[in-house]
């Protein structure tokens, strides 16, 4: 490490540039040593966004179609050593880079894992089973893989070990006579495959590459491989990193959110509002309360629902000091959101979602195509993405906005999002996360 005439020691710095989702980019100076954690931090700290510890840093390689979050605790310098040119970073959310661990029971298949069949420990063994070094389970099951230097896609089934990724020359046996190595981890990064389908001609949209760190722009090196379905790649994705990283990954997701770092010493941790704070409550009497009758929870946010109505007509009836006609001002106030992304198409709509993690209430509002009046409310649940279209609602000359065909009613969109974090209604699950995109 360099040193001053003194004796004091200090470290390199470097610039880096980040980009942001709108494709503008930013150069930030950094120290040689700087994490992925670290930095993030301190785009954070510079954007003034909430520090929830879900901002990640993303390696993204448009012409092989290839990106991942890099791990907290990557040095930054030393992943952009085994990128090509073309390659940069991206600043962005992923609610979803921890959600093993927080439910890890359900998370995987049992046919995917040899000992769920057996394992009857709980949520604690489970997790002790994937970062002990000696009990790690095999992940097994099916994906396209594609022959190298080749265009064909072939059907195989497949099994992880920690020595790497092996195929079955005979149905699903894995006696070590029948098992071939697809892939060697040990020099090697997992990424998502960007539009496999058209890059690769991939047989669907959820791809996944195993990249040799030695390789940089070659595609003919690229061991290409393809899920089924979204939940299969997300967890053949896990599955990678938990056998590459272990107890590493846990310990990344342990750290506590609101540490100090030396980035901003004088800085004061912002608080994010968690979804466990968030119930629905009856404010009716003298003292407020908790409503955990989920039939009661509906009954109550009709009722706010009315009331916020009410409120809002008598604020009409007096008269507005806003320079914008009420009904106006209800049909434009959202556009100041984060979780509003105006005339976005649905496929981007579910880019976007699937990019900022499959977690239970990761949601967006954005504009209807089919309806101009109209708005579309992009939410996750299970793993899946569905579309929730809220209409203009019209009574007395003043304008509503609905999930529900009019039983509940909101003056403005913010009023609506507000109401569905508390209270799930017609939704299959709560508004929990909100897609954000920020400028640095």
């Amino acid at each position: 490490m360099p040193s001053c005439p003194s004796g004091c020691f200090f470290h390199a710095v470097l610039d880096l540039k980040i980009f942001t989702e709108d494709g503008t980019g930013k150069v930030v100076e950094i120290l040689t040593d700087m994490t992925a954690r670290d930095l993030c931090q301190l785009l954070v700290h510079r954007s003034h966004c909430v520090d929830d510890n879900s901002w990640t840093i993303v390696e993204h390689h448009p012409q092989l179609g290839l990106e991942r979050c890099l791990e907290d605790h990557e040095v930054v310098v030393q992943v952009e050593s085994t990128m090509a040119n073309e390659g940069k970073f991206l600043f962005r959310k992923n609610y979803g880079k921890y959600e093993f661990f927080k439910n890890p029971m359900t998370f995987f298949p049992d046919q995917m894992v040899t000992w769920c069949q057996q394992s009857n420990g709980g949520q604690t063994q489970i997790l002790q089973n994937f970062l002990n070094v000696n009990s790690c389970p095999e992940i097994q099951g099916y994906l396209y893989v594609k022959d190298l230097g080749r265009k064909s896609w072939k059907r195989m089934y497949v099994c992880l070990r920690r020595s790497g990724l092996y195929f079955s020359t005979k149905g699903i046996s894995k006696e070590p006579r029948h098992l071939q190595l697809l892939a060697d981890l040990e020099d090697s990064t997992v990424f998502y495959v960007i539009s496999g389908k058209k890059l690769y001609g991939a047989p669907t949209d959820y791809g996944l590459c195993i990249k040799p760190n030695k390789v940089r722009n070659d595609p003919k090196e690229l061991r290409l491989l393809c899920a089924e379905d979204e939940h299969g790649r997300s967890c053949w994705m896990t599955a990678f990193r938990l056998l590459k990283y272990g107890m590493l990954l846990y310990q990344n997701y342990c750290v506590p959110v609101e540490r100090k770092t030396a980035l901003s010493p004088f800085s004061t941790p912002v608080r994010s509002v968690s979804e466990n704070s968030l119930v629905a409550m009856d404010f009716s009497g003298q003292t407020g309360r908790v409503i955990n009758n989920p039939a009661e929870a509906q009954s109550a946010a009709v009722e706010e629902a009315h009331a916020w109505r009410k409120r809002s007509a008598r604020i009409n009836m007096l008269g507005s000091q806003s320079p914008l006609h009420p009904c106006t001002l209800s049909t434009v106030i959202h556009r100041t959101q984060h979780w509003f992304h105006g005339r976005i198409t649905r496929e981007e709509s579910h880019r976007i979602i699937r990019q900022q993690g499959l977690v239970d209430g990761l949601f967006l509002l954005r504009d209807s195509q089919s309806n101009p009046k109209a708005f579309v409310l992009t939410l996750c649940h299970h793993q899946k993405i569905k579309n929730f279209q809220i209409l203009p609602y019209e009574e007395e000359g003043q304008i509503f906005f609905t999930l529900d065909e009019g039983n509940t009613r909101f003056s403005d969109l913010i009023q609506l999002v507000d109401f569905y974090q508390l209270n799930k209604g017609v939704l299959p699950c709560r508004l929990k996360h909100h897609c954000i995109r920020v400028a640095l």
